[in-house]
């Protein structure tokens, strides 16, 4: 690329300190020019940190500015519809956090703003750029033939808060933001299917394409919930997904893909431990495992690296805009189906 993409953040919270200002410091094609919160000690602190000159404390200021080509949304879920809708209306690139919005409506009336605009909007779904998955993907296409069962599981570890305690930098917040965040995630049923279902279930598509039916039971147990779901792919093939928050110790995350003429397994690590996928995946035809060694393997750095290249080079991103509409409308279906006991189409 001749010349990075000049990218605003538009949220300063948890996830953007952890994950998304580590990774844009560091990666190609990408320059950060300018950080929004509506908490200005939060700004303030971040801009501090990274050395960016520009701060606002309203995403308006922000999209107004025309040298911003593209924007990182990386604010709670709840925001995610309006701040998309506004950044693509202000011209701008959008790469969003994942799940694309709250609603199936909401989806689809971003999915026509993409349509019909020509900018570049990706979900940021970023274990589609773990390079053991896209290893998976691959071998998926080449080796399986006809698919003909798979299991996917995401599991929360109740160890999690410590692994996170020694992994994550030191994060700016405040009292006042944390109690909020607690206050909107009081349905926490709902907020831990659309968050973490946001991940596994586009894991799902990814690997095996898209999704006709669902139907999913779900038991909770006090603060911590359990999903088990029967998944129907458009080929007709039958498999299963587990999201189960929380087990006691660690947790763990995978997909295991069986087809007529060869099979992968995959399991995923903490996001944080910045480490691909372990691949384990067999062709009948070759008579033998292979296990490939990945290196290149932080797959936040890898998505925004990803995004930067789509803008310069006007390609495809990946995941989409449709691809983020098809995860939250399976959140949705598994909703549904929890409440009427019944398979439910998508």
């Amino acid at each position: 690329m001749t010349s990075p993409v000049r990218l605003g953040l538009i949220g300063c919270g948890r996830i953007a300190q952890v994950a998304h200002l580590p990774a844009a410091e560091k990666a190609e094609g990408i320059k950060l020019v300018a950080v929004c919160d509506p908490d200005a000690s939060v700004t303030g602190a971040v801009a501090a940190r990274y050395g960016i000159g520009t701060v606002h404390n309203d995403h308006t200021a922000l999209l107004a500015e025309p040298s911003i080509e593209a924007v990182l949304i990386a604010a709670p879920d709840r925001f995610h519809f309006d701040l998309t809708r506004a950044a693509l209306a202000a011209g701008k690139h959008v790469l969003v956090e994942k799940p694309l919005a709250s609603t199936v409506a909401e989806c689809d009336e971003l999915v026509a703003l993409v349509r019909t605009g020509g900018l570049k909007l990706q979900v940021g779904a970023m274990k589609r750029h773990d390079p053991g998955l896209e290893f998976a993907h691959r071998f998926a296409d080449a080796k399986l033939g006809q698919i003909r069962s798979f299991h996917a599981w995401y599991r929360i570890g109740s160890i999690r808060p410590g692994v996170e305690a020694t992994l994550f930098p030191k994060v700016f917040d405040d009292d006042m933001r944390r109690h909020a965040e607690t206050t909107f995630k009081v349905d926490r049923e709902r907020y831990l299917l659309a968050t973490h279902g946001a991940h596994v279930f586009d894991t799902v598509r990814f690997l095996l394409g898209d999704v006709k039916a669902v139907t999913a039971a779900h038991r909770g147990f006090g603060r911590d919930h359990a999903w088990n779901v029967l998944v129907t792919l458009a080929s007709g093939v039958v498999g299963s997904v587990s999201i189960t928050v929380d087990v006691a110790g660690d947790g763990a995350e995978g997909i295991e893909v069986f087809g007529a003429t060869g099979q992968v397994a995959v399991r995923t690590h903490f996001p944080f431990f910045r480490r691909a996928s372990d691949v384990w995946a067999y062709s009948l035809a070759d008579g033998v495992a292979t296990v490939p060694v990945l290196a290149d393997t932080d797959a936040y750095e890898r998505q925004v690296e990803a995004f930067a290249r789509a803008v310069r080079r006007d390609l495809p991103v990946s995941p989409d805009a449709e691809d983020g509409l098809e995860a939250v409308r399976m959140i949705a279906a598994v909703e549904q189906s929890v409440v009427a006991g019944a398979e439910v189409l998508l």
